[in-house]
């Protein structure tokens, strides 16, 4: 039964403990065996779901409860489980970390009592010994319906060290379920917002998630963590897998010119932020999805109804985004027909008229440049303006983050207003435009998605 897939959680008790790692590492090893794995990652990082679906083969989906709310983290975990053997869920932040200010709200230990699920914690244990037992105890005595079934120690130095460690694991009755060496640590190069994404490193990726898979297979049992999986047990709750609409039907919506409805979506190296949702709730509403990459082509897909450009990392690739000419102006003609556009964060900069004083697309008025000034959090957010995708007085929660700036122009209208954690406005509605900084996931309001691809039809 899809309700009792064994699940692992991956947790740890602070960012930088390794849980990157081991959970990458754990998926890719068990895929090596034959296992299908479902990755899954806590939260609304969309990085390492790419290394995810590095490791198994599978799109890697997220899972948070501020975006979504709590009651569809298990059919989303069901809808991204569908026909595999073992899901592995990668924690966010430190095991009880959540929202600024909502107690447990998003967290990762929140999610692993949404799914019933074990916890392994990935303890750091490079600058300790017998006071790895009074961390453990704190976190698994913390909060008594988060079952802790085992630690992975990380960072460890000698043989001794590693005997220490054990004991003083053994002392608080949690298994210790692997240890990893110092010396056999696996890099992955980072930047401002995380770790540098899969799409942006080739064969180095790849090579990067055999090592994590070499690293867990040598140092982990896993049969042990297979078998902590495997005795999860139902799902609690009694939910049925989430699911985008009625499957599309073989001929799909068509414009009032009488060709497929089709939808541009900006992929390639510089935008990358993308949830797996937005493109299966699009062809559900009857869109024909088109893959494009702004780097690469110098058109849009031929046909192009509407156009999505979601997350990524603009200000990377700026130079060769602005020597793209011809797609610029591709994209600005389209946005000037009144066809609908969404965008997103790096898809906002991507329509100003310059990112870095260098030429973007000029959709909007407005001038997007770098920042010393990280903005990061989520936001619970209203739209205040009808736009193609929300109506006025739609509530969605969303997320921010970035190191960028941008000073508007006039004649746009604001897209969302904030209600928490700061009361402001935020984003351009201009003709059929939605340009925000703010990542929402669509799954948490359908309506979205379908009202965008009617809006692509009448256009």
């Amino acid at each position: 039964m899809t309700s009792a897939v064994p699940r692992l959680v991956i947790a740890a008790p602070s960012s930088g403990s390794g849980k990157t790692t081991v959970a990458t590492g754990l998926m890719a090893a068990l895929a090596a065996r034959g296992l299908a794995v479902s990755p899954h990652k806590v939260g609304p990082d969309y990085i390492d779901p790419g290394y995810h679906a590095l490791a198994t083969g599978r799109v890697g989906r997220n899972l948070d409860a501020y975006l979504c709310g709590t009651e569809l983290v298990a059919p989303l975990f069901l809808h991204g489980a569908r026909g595999c053997d073992i899901a592995v869920v990668e924690g966010v932040m430190g095991l009880y970390d959540g929202a600024a200010g909502e107690g447990e709200l998003a967290s990762t230990a929140q999610v692993a009592k949404l799914l019933g699920a074990p916890v392994v914690l990935v303890v750091d244990a490079s600058s300790q010994a017998r006071s790895v037992a009074a961390l453990v105890h704190g976190f698994v005595s913390w909060d008594p319906e988060v079952r802790v079934g085992g630690v992975i120690l990380n960072k460890v130095g000698s043989d001794r060290h590693e005997a220490l460690l054990r004991e003083a694991s053994d002392s608080v009755g949690v298994p210790v379920l692997g240890v990893l060496r110092r010396a056999r640590q696996v890099s992955t190069p980072s930047r401002h917002l995380g770790l540098v994404p899969v799409a942006e490193r080739g064969t180095e990726a790849v090579e990067a998630v055999a090592a994590m898979a070499a690293l867990v297979a040598d140092g982990c049992d896993l049969e042990a963590l297979v078998g902590l999986a495997r005795a999860a047990g139902p799902l609690p709750g009694g939910f049925a897998p989430w699911t985008p609409g009625p499957a599309p039907t073989p001929d799909p919506a068509r414009s009032d010119k009488g060709s497929p409805l089709r939808v541009a979506v900006a992929g390639g190296a510089a935008f990358t932020f993308s949830y797996a949702e937005h493109t299966e709730l699009l062809a559900a509403a009857g869109a024909e999805v088109v893959t494009f990459d702004p780097l690469r082509d110098e058109e849009l897909p031929e046909g192009t109804a509407g156009l999505v450009v979601g997350g990524g990392f603009p200000e990377v690739y700026a130079a060769e985004l602005s020597a793209n000419e011809p797609l610029r102006k591709a994209v600005a003609e389209l946005a000037l027909s009144g066809a609908p556009v969404a965008a997103e964060c790096a898809g906002l900069l991507y329509l100003c008229r310059e990112l870095d004083a260098m030429p973007m697309c000029g959709v909007l008025d407005a001038s997007a440049r770098m920042s010393q000034r990280l903005t990061l959090g989520y936001r619970d957010a209203v739209a205040v303006s009808d736009s193609a995708l929300a109506a006025a007085g739609t509530r969605m929660r969303g997320h921010e983050f970035h190191r960028t700036a941008v000073e508007p122009g006039a004649g746009a209208a604001p897209a969302w207003g904030m209600r928490a954690p700061e009361r402001r406005v935020e984003g351009f509605v201009e003709r059929g435009v939605h340009a925000s900084y703010l990542h929402t996931h669509w799954a948490s309001e359908p309506g979205v998605a379908r009202r965008f691809v009617e809006r692509c039809r009448t256009s």
